[in-house]
């Protein structure tokens, strides 16, 4: 939840809490819940709730992107931040004087244990409980916000499973409350103008996408630190996409997945796995602890989904060699194709030259998104370059007003779902997996994501 190293038995913890989170992750791989596909449930996309005017707030984990949040929401209007929660009283204590610093009262500190957000959320008035923490937890955090009446908001993925998916889905249905999964990536500068010009046309209709997540993260699963912590037990027990939500989220938005479109199935293959091995080797030594570990995950995961409607995404996860970061995000029209990473754009009829790139910034004055240019000034220097202020934005302004959220718990549930179908189609020699149709078919008439702004 949070990075200190002094504390021995916060690193037990964490590694037990992620063998654990480990474990119901894989348990969970094959549950696609035949009840559950034949339509039995509520679907309710498009919930909205009664406007708040105030949101009081609530953080599960304030290490370093739960601290990055509550940044953006002591700048963010109509935030009353009323509580603190993580398992290591420093970092409680010190969002509570940021808190402070910032004009408000000192919001309730719990510290209390690794479960301690449970009596977080039965005692505190909160309207909406935001999760940081490592991956085993969002589920339960979530969970026990929206049982005890409050919405949710995790970072991501939202669930390591796809029982954890059903979850997540069957209890914001059961108590009427939102369960949000924070996707940065939806609302930086390049991929928002790509859903506007896919909204508008100009790319034609969208039959194709490839995305995913390639950064070197070997020094950051070693570390000593942060998650360094725990995120290098899940290289040791899964193989598959471990992390898809970031390339695949912008362009799900694209392709109108769960509002018009849905993921039917997937295959997926990995690559051997070598990269933490000979990182541990040459950084620890053969002799080290390090060194002795043994890894599951491939090096590079390579997973092709199709959607109900035939589209396809190619989505790669690369987390443990060497390489320049990207995300990819292609977005291939019968018009024209979108990229970035580098960010280029070919629109047929329109490109300078026949068969060649041009520059975005080109289509820039004409097709930046409205949301872009409304807010993301102020988001400068408050992560990635903005896009984390303006999700933390849209969130917060869409419960003032009572309307729909941008990302809602089918999008959570369906966009981490890759994670338990690539891991059962790469165990399976890359064998079809079909992915759950969180909406039970509300997808075939739900509104694609319009052109939000605030």
């Amino acid at each position: 939840m949070s990075d200190d190293l002094k504390n021995p038995s916060r690193r037990d913890f964490l590694k037990t809490g992620a063998i654990a989170g480990i474990g119901t992750a894989m348990a969970g791989l094959d549950l696609a819940t035949p009840a559950r596909a034949q339509g039995k449930g509520e679907g309710r996309s498009q919930f909205k709730d009664a406007p708040i005017d105030t949101v009081r707030v609530g953080f599960v984990g304030v290490g370093g992107m739960g601290s990055s949040h509550v940044q953006n929401y002591l700048n963010i209007e109509g935030v009353q931040i009323k509580a603190i929660c993580d398992i290591v009283p420093e970092k409680v204590e010190r969002a509570q004087k940021w808190v402070v610093a910032a004009g408000q009262p000192e919001p309730t500190g719990y510290s209390n244990g690794p479960t301690d957000f449970k009596r977080m959320c039965e005692t505190e008035d909160l309207d909406l409980v935001m999760t940081a923490t490592p991956w085993e937890w969002h589920v339960p955090v979530c969970v026990a916000a929206m049982k005890n009446g409050k919405h949710a908001a995790t970072e991501v993925p939202a669930a390591m499973s796809l029982e954890d998916g059903w979850k997540l889905v069957e209890t914001a249905e059961k108590y009427g409350k939102h369960c949000q999964m924070m996707e940065n990536c939806c609302y930086d500068r390049i991929e928002l103008m790509t859903l506007n010009l896919v909204r508008k046309g100009v790319l034609g209709e969208v039959l194709h996408a490839e995305a995913g997540y390639l950064h070197d993260l070997r020094e950051v699963k070693f570390s000593s630190q942060g998650e360094g912590l725990w995120r290098r037990a899940w290289s040791q027990k899964l193989n598959g996409n471990l992390y898809p939500t970031h390339g695949l989220g912008p362009v799900a938005q694209c392709l109108n997945i769960n509002r018009g479109d849905a993921f039917d199935y997937l295959v997926s293959m990995s690559s051997p796995t070598r990269g933490l091995h000979e990182h541990a080797m040459e950084k620890f030594g053969p002799d080290s602890p390090q060194a002795k570990e043994r890894y599951v995950l491939g090096d590079v995961n390579t997973s092709l989904i199709k959607t109900k409607l035939g589209k396809t995404i190619i989505l790669i996860h690369d987390t443990n060699l060497p390489r320049p970061y990207t995300r990819i995000n292609l977005v291939q029209g019968t018009k024209g194709i979108a990229h970035k990473w580098p960010d280029r754009i070919y629109i047929e009829g329109k490109a300078e030259k026949p068969h060649q790139w041009d520059d975005f910034e080109k289509f820039a004055a004409e097709f930046e998104h409205p949301l872009w240019k409304a807010i993301a000034a102020k988001g400068e220097g408050r992560g990635h370059g903005g896009m984390d202020y303006i999700e933390d934005f849209r969130l917060i302004w869409s419960l003032r007003k009572g309307e729909p959220l941008d990302q809602d718990v089918y999008d959570a549930a369906a966009w981490s779902a890759i994670v338990g179908a690539s891991c059962q189609s790469v165990a399976k020699k890359g064998a079809p997996v079909n992915i759950p149709d969180f909406t039970r078919g509300k997808w075939k008439s739900n509104p694609p994501l319009g052109i939000v702004t605030v």
